[in-house]
């Protein structure tokens, strides 16, 4: 029996812009820049003796209540598994090795970070490397897709502009160095229903250098853009508010914006460390939240081992 791991780190929306709606299906089309923090959830795999490619999930961490084990059927770690087995096809399925997956639960369920995406895509890279299966980048987009539209941007786990429905990926602008706050209120705010909520008006797509060489350059252009989530969200659940309002009041704090559909909140700061510093002053504000600080992982970095300070 081996035994492999990976990290399914955070994705945050620093802006999202509803530009479009696709008549066919309905779907909203979004421009955002997503990065990654160094808040991560886990996933350890361990192949059995027994064959067919079966997926077992055990699901443990702070944030593992109301995902249960006993029924893991819907789970996208679950479904990332059946995907890749009708992909390798009946025959050859026969002859993968079954696995067991511990999923620690370290980030907050429904939250606009992308915790179940980012699980999603772990489970891809650890499923593809332990069944030796090879799949062209296209048709690995797709997969991802199937599973959800945040799930292709969370296979690299590097900063990139998201389009279409966020299948579509480009580079991201150069990154300055910074430091980043994330806090959750404790509440799940439900995406369609933030959808439903918001007003129906389109944003354009944004236009950003290819490189910001200084924090400021940066704050100034993300500044001059939207969460067009935010406001609907913000009326959902009114505590998103005394949040933002919390980091915009932190010491060192340059930016303060809601992330996805809500209702997690991020803040940018000089260094990670600056951010740690603040971190005391906003967990007083709210001793119920949740409150992580820290840095980003670095495009250089490896995929499954995002380097964070």
């Amino acid at each position: 029996m081996s035994s492999l791991h990976e990290l399914a780190h955070a994705k945050i929306n620093l802006y999202l812009h509803v530009t479009g709606r696709r008549q066919a299906d309905g779907y909203h089309l979004l421009d955002s820049l997503a990065v990654f923090a160094g808040a991560a959830d886990r996933l350890d795999l361990k192949t059995g003796s027994g064959q067919g490619g079966h997926v077992a999930l055990d699901i443990k961490g702070r944030f593992s209540a109301g995902l249960g084990s006993e029924d893991c059927a819907d789970n996208l770690i679950v479904r990332a598994g059946t995907i890749l087995r009708e992909l390798a096809g009946e025959h050859a399925s026969r002859d993968l090795p079954d696995v067991e997956i511990t999923l620690h639960k370290e980030l907050p369920v429904a939250s606009g970070i992308g915790g179940g995406s980012a699980d999603a895509a772990a489970a891809l890279r650890l499923l593809l490397g332990v069944w030796k299966l090879s799949l062209p980048p296209a048709r690995l987009n797709a997969v991802a897709t199937r599973l959800g539209a945040d799930v292709p941007v969370c296979l690299e786990q590097h900063a990139a502009r998201m389009e279409g429905i966020g299948e579509v990926l480009s580079p991201a602008p150069h990154l300055p160095t910074c430091g980043m706050m994330l806090v959750n209120c404790g509440q799940s705010v439900s995406t369609p229903q933030v959808f439903k909520a918001r007003a129906p008006v389109f944003t354009p797509r944004a236009t950003l250098p290819a490189a910001w060489a200084t924090l400021a350059d940066m704050v100034r252009d993300l500044a001059a853009q939207t969460n067009d989530l935010q406001e609907a969200a913000c009326a959902i659940c009114p505590e998103i508010l005394t949040v933002l309002e919390a980091l915009r009041a932190a010491p060192g704090c340059r930016l303060a914006r809601m992330s996805g559909s809500g209702a997690t909140c991020f803040a940018l700061f000089d260094s990670p460390e600056v951010a740690r510093a603040a971190q005391a002053a906003v967990q007083q504000a709210g001793p119920h939240w949740w409150v992580w600080a820290g840095d980003l992982c670095r495009a250089e970095a490896h995929a499954g081992a995002c380097v964070s300070a």
